[in-house]
């Protein structure tokens, strides 16, 4: 069953609801054959019957059940099919802007755009089977009909712009077509029945010069050919024909606009027309037998016999109507004067009399929980949405709990949420900030999640128990930007530490401020061994492992690469070379000449600051040594804080003897713009450190570390400023700790 609106006559085209074995337009997105819904278990438990969903409308019936159309909770359209057996149905998600109808039994039409050049045929007497997909396109077709779960009635139009009516039928990947014969030769704007053994009524147009005609024509589908052909009204055209055992039927209007139906005895060839009383285009009209069953949603469903002219009233009212299925009935949605509100069937009782029967009850459909959207980014890039990714679901029911896994694939450690209701609709959402809660050893607060692959699993229960639990698993990456002073690939910069026994830690702080402070997240020992280095200086990457590296110059004047591994740890050790024990200050970490690499400055005991380019090379990760200047040696203290002032390249400051902090801006190629100062009273601290962006706002930040605070350091974020270019913040690192560390890093 199908209607279509042709545009051969506008005071028809708004007639739809006179046969509501219809196609419909929607504007949704296209998706897959979605899921089933359950009856409401007390209602279906009180009648016994399938449930009609409550104030949805009669798409189409069939041998074995209905469709019905309704809008979901976010007003999306939606087609369910229910099976008169009860029990669960079948939920098909429309195309944009397409059009269903039912046909054939049980054959559920989607066709995707209103050009009707494709279609897909699901059977619904196996709602799991996979559905037919036809593509009309190719042979310059549009759908008339359906004619079984593989076949349909396409109208093929010709390269001169003449049409003819074809089988067309979907094997496997095969497609083939087979020409209906006996119409006249100019017949276009096909409209077709329903099938009903084995033959199919349409109506076409013929256009000879000057003298428009409508008509008829009964198909034998087997045979491929016309079997009988009627006239329709030359000036109004016709609608929705229809076909039983014993009549055809279709929908016709005088040249006044009174609607009336044109029948033919099949036995007989009669053919008689049968005036609707007061119908418009919100009546329905259906053709069972030898009746025709007719009304509207405010008047009684009448019955009048096509042989006798005698009229009865069915004891309902009906705002939809729906046949002829295979067994000759027809369906309608309405009340009955007895029996309420539901879906009544109208067959043809022994002695011929149409007969109302109620087949469903009208009711709250349940959905069963099914998971029918996913949103959770395959990268998540956390570093542009405030170190937080939102993950959601999209399920078909709101009472269900809904608990979360995210799997770390390279450690196996989890984070585990339970969501007990949706944010809105039936959408549940939880919002990660990438940390693990766990408190192992060394941990103060939660610690960031490190970057790389994870596994968003979901299981959700529904809360009534109807219907089993339903999981979906996704992938999804963390992704930050890279930071130098990450040991552990986590985002959040790692301090290093070397106390008086010579180990060194890593102090893990959190990747964001808490309410303005930089929390100490955990502290994790390196090892023993280190108080043979003079210093240990964080490099960046200049190994090319695109983790962060540590340079240590030995009291023999050999400098060392510790190559990070992106874990917390470091390789092995690998030489630099020797003949580093006449500098004085190292300060690595920054690019400084805007080639991507961190590089090197020096400075040597006459005062001279050396450049040393990085080259990403494990063996030789500098190349050979470029002189910055001289006059150097005022400073106690140099370190490469990377662009903290706006310019192209990595920064430096500068420390003098009188505790007066300098800036000097980098020209991005290894040399500086003269010094700017920066303010005094930073003489109070043992070490400056340039520690990477701590704030997350693009900007690189100082760390300085001194003996007897309170505090043990401070952080001090960078502005862009060059005048005023940090504003300082408490830090709970170190926290009473100001003495204990003789290097940091």
């Amino acid at each position: 069953m199908q209607h279509r609106t042709t545009g051969r006559r506008l005071g028809l085209a708004v007639t739809a609801v006179l046969s509501v074995t219809a196609l419909g337009t929607l504007a949704i997105a296209p998706t897959a054959f979605a899921a089933v819904v359950a009856p409401a278990a007390a209602d279906q438990a009180a009648a016994s019957l399938p449930v009609f969903p409550k104030d949805s409308l009669l798409a189409g019936g069939g041998t074995s059940g209905f469709l019905t159309q309704d809008a979901d909770r976010h007003g999306n359209d939606r087609l369910l099919w229910t099976s008169y057996k009860g029990g669960f149905a079948t939920r098909l998600d429309l195309p944009a802007d397409g059009y269903w109808g039912t046909g054939a039994g049980d054959v559920v039409v989607l066709c995707p755009t209103t050009e009707m050049r494709s279609v897909t045929l699901r059977n619904m007497a196996t709602p799991s089977a996979p559905g037919v997909s036809i593509d009309l396109d190719p042979l310059n077709g549009t759908y008339v009909a359906v004619l079984s779960p593989t076949s349909v009635l396409a109208q093929l139009t010709n390269e001169d712009g003449t049409a003819e009516l074809h089988v067309v039928t979907r094997t496997g990947t095969t497609t083939t077509t087979r020409r209906i014969s006996g119409l006249p030769a100019d017949a276009a704007w096909f409209t077709g029945s329903t099938v009903r053994n084995g033959s199919v009524l349409v109506t076409y147009v013929t256009d000879p010069e000057g003298a428009r005609t409508d008509g008829v024509a009964l198909i034998d589908v087997a045979a491929g050919s016309v079997s009988a052909t009627h006239s329709g009204d030359p000036h109004y055209g016709f609608f929705s024909p229809q076909l039983s055992g014993s009549h055809l039927a279709w929908l016709d209007q005088t040249n006044s606009h009174e609607l009336y139906v044109n029948s033919v005895d099949r036995a007989t060839g009669a053919e008689k027309r049968t005036p609707l009383p007061d119908a418009d285009s919100w009546g329905h009209f259906q053709l069972v037998g030898g009746w025709l069953v007719y009304g509207k949603p405010w008047t009684a469903v009448r019955a009048v016999s096509l042989t006798t002219g005698e009229t009865r009233e069915l004891g309902m009212t009906a705002s939809g109507a729906a046949g002829s299925v295979a067994d000759g009935s027809a369906v309608l949605a309405g009340t009955g004067w007895d029996e309420g509100d539901g879906l009544f069937r109208i067959a043809a009782a022994a002695d011929g009399t149409p007969k109302l029967s109620k087949v469903a009850e009208t009711g709250t459909p349940v959905l069963p929980l099914t998971i029918d959207r996913v949103d959770v980014p395959a990268v998540a890039e956390i570093d542009k949405t405030n170190g937080r990714v939102t993950l959601e679901w999209e399920l078909s029911r709101d009472d269900a709990d809904v608990n979360v896994t995210v799997t770390q694939v390279a450690t196996g450690r989890k984070v585990t949420q339970r969501l007990t209701a949706p944010r809105y609709g039936t959408v549940f959402s939880f919002t990660w900030e990438p940390i693990f809660d766990e408190q192992d050893a060394g941990s103060l607060s939660p610690v960031d999640a490190q970057n790389g692959a994870y596994t968003v699993a979901v299981k959700a229960t529904p809360d009534d128990g109807v219907g089993a639990p339903v999981s979906k698993s996704s992938p999804m990456s963390i992704v930050r930007a890279f930071n130098p002073h990450d040991f552990n690939d986590n985002g959040s910069t790692d301090v290093l530490a070397r106390d008086s026994e010579g180990v060194l830690w890593r102090n893990d702080l959190s990747d964001r401020a808490y309410y303005g402070d930089f929390r100490l997240a955990k502290t994790t020992r390196i090892g023993a061994g280190w108080g043979a280095y003079k210093q240990i200086e964080a490099v960046g990457d200049i190994g090319g492992a695109k983790h962060g590296d540590v340079i240590a110059l030995d009291g023999s004047g050999v400098l060392w690469l510790y190559q990070g591994k992106g874990d917390g740890t470091f390789a092995g050790r690998v030489k630099v070379g020797s003949g580093w024990g006449g500098y004085n200050k190292l300060a690595g970490g920054s690019d400084l000449n805007g080639d991507g690499r961190s590089d090197l400055l020096a400075t040597d005991a006459s005062g001279t600051l050396w450049f040393y380019k990085g080259t990403g090379s494990t063996a030789a990760p500098f190349a050979t040594r470029v002189r910055v200047g001289g006059g150097w040696g005022a400073y106690n203290h140099l370190t490469a804080v990377g662009n903290i002032a706006g310019t192209a390249a990595g920064d430096l400051v500068a420390r003098d003897t009188t505790g007066v902090l300098w800036l000097y801006q980098g020209k991005g190629d290894g040399t500086f713009a003269g010094r700017v100062k920066v303010g005094g009273g930073w003489g109070g601290f043992r070490e400056l450190v340039g520690a990477g962006d701590l704030d997350n706002d693009g900007r690189p930040d100082l760390i300085a570390y001194g003996p007897g605070s309170t505090y043990g350091a401070y952080v001090y974020r960078s502005t862009g400023v060059v005048t005023a270019p940090f504003n300082r913040r408490t830090t709970d690192l170190f926290k009473y700790q100001g003495d204990s560390y003789s290097s940091v890093s």
